[in-house]
């Protein structure tokens, strides 16, 4: 059986930890190294940094953000935020990062993740996927770039599928119309990109119940476990997830 990772995300902005709802209405959550410090030891098996205002604000990801973090934890830490070529990647990786995301920038310039893959290994790369829910796509969603702002004319799953021909290793769906909601992970968003790839799908957005993140692995099909809201404000711990999910018949490292 396969091991299930749980992995904390920080959303960064000007340097500190925050969180919204559906992209939005953002609030302090807190120190990111003091954070992340402390998941590691609650027991995360990864740990997420995304630098969400870095594409919106035309700027590269900051790498100061990025070595402060990473010298305080010895799990895999993936970066993702205003990386849109190899030098970034290469930069971001130097900084102590163990995987980066791409998001906007491969999708304007597919052949990144090609370039990316061949240079580093799929297993470095990691590919986030914005979607929301439009009747006008043959698989119901469409990607979203920009921070969630931009809306592309193009099938999510599709693109994912994309992704993986090109060399990515990984598959991070986020449902905007789930973010930050607490309403669970959007289950028909993750199976569908999860029944469309052969890597790992990562569930990110929602997460806000116990159950909600055994729903991400039995009916979305993810292999990794994103959430960020109810590790943040302590609504429960990274073990408490992981006992749940082990009394379910789940495998995963306690």
């Amino acid at each position: 059986m396969e091991t299930i990772k749980i992995m904390p995300c920080l959303d960064m902005k000007d340097g500190r930890v925050v969180k919204g709802i559906n992209f939005v209405n953002l609030r302090d959550a807190g120190d990111p190294v003091e954070n992340a410090r402390f998941y590691e030891q609650e027991g995360a098996d990864e740990l997420a940094m995304l630098d969400i205002a870095a594409t919106l604000e035309n700027r590269k990801t900051r790498l100061t953000w990025v070595k402060n973090v990473s010298a305080v934890i010895n799990i895999p830490l993936t970066v993702g935020g205003g990386i849109a070529t190899l030098e970034d990647i290469d930069l971001v990786l130097q900084a102590g990062a163990d995987k980066i995301s791409m998001n906007s920038a491969a999708v304007k310039n597919p052949d990144l993740i090609d370039q990316a893959a061949e240079q580093y290994g799929a297993a470095k790369v990691t590919i986030a996927i914005d979607g929301k829910r439009n009747k006008a796509m043959p698989s119901g969603f469409e990607l979203v770039i920009a921070g969630g702002t931009k809306p592309v004319g193009q099938d999510a799953v599709a693109w994912a599928k994309e992704c993986q021909a090109r060399g990515a290793g990984f598959i991070l769906p986020t449902s905007m119309d789930g973010d930050g909601t607490q309403a669970g992970y959007d289950l028909e968003f993750t199976k569908a990109i999860a029944q469309a790839v052969s890597v790992p799908v990562i569930a990110s957005g929602g997460a806000g119940k116990l159950e909600h993140f055994y729903d991400g692995v039995t009916k979305g099909g993810a292999k990794i476990l994103l959430a960020a809201s109810v590790f943040h404000y302590r609504i429960f711990s990274i073990r408490q997830v992981k006992e749940y999910l082990r009394d379910k018949g789940l495998a995963v490292l306690l």
